[in-house]
């Protein structure tokens, strides 16, 4: 176990604590559980860096990283859902959520086929993740009364869920003639 990994696993225990203080009667509550959640996203880049750096990266730290990445977003998103109950936050909460799955299995199948560099992160994808942890920062830290931040959150998230489908559509691309081949054969 290095520091990597450890930080990674850090980013995991963490999501208890995100959900606690999430739902804490206190007026304090969700800046705690914005906290919580803007130093997970920090420390994604921090044990990604770490494991270049230092060159650490092992198979255990290329498994979890991104596993502990979709947790704290899904939980977040879950968590907002829950607490807006609207449209303009479950849509693309929806959006964000089934791409993540639906690139999650291209990938794996992908490397099944010994083809998972088609499928590789993109510089879409990182635009896409900046916009998306910057808007579950705002709307985390804030209440569901709307608000200048609220509907900041909101476009921020849109934005991102416009980016998660770019991503996806360009994935599907790269993937297509694997797909389109193995449709032949039958």
């Amino acid at each position: 176990m290095n520091i990597p990994n450890l930080i990674t696993v850090l980013r995991v225990l963490l999501i208890p604590i995100f959900i606690l203080l999430f739902y804490m009667p206190y007026s304090w509550s969700y800046m705690a559980a914005s906290s919580v959640f803007a130093f997970a996203a920090a420390t994604d880049w921090l044990d990604g860096y770490l494991a270049r750096r230092l060159e650490q990266s092992t198979p255990f730290g290329a498994f979890l990283d991104p596993v502990a990445d979709k947790l704290m977003v899904a939980v977040a998103l879950v968590l907002l859902v829950q607490e807006h109950a609207n449209l303009w936050l479950t849509l693309p909460a929806a959006v964000i959520i089934g791409r993540e799955i639906v690139v999650s299995a291209l990938r794996e199948w992908m490397a099944e086929l010994g083809a998972r560099a088609q499928v590789a992160v993109s510089n879409m994808g990182k635009w896409k993740t900046a916009a998306q942890m910057l808007a579950l920062v705002i709307l985390l830290a804030n209440p569901s009364v709307f608000s200048f931040w609220v509907l900041l959150g909101y476009i921020l998230l849109m934005v991102a869920a416009g980016l998660t489908l770019w991503s996806m559509q360009q994935y599907l691309r790269a993937a297509w003639p694997h797909l389109k081949i193995d449709g032949e054969k039958k």
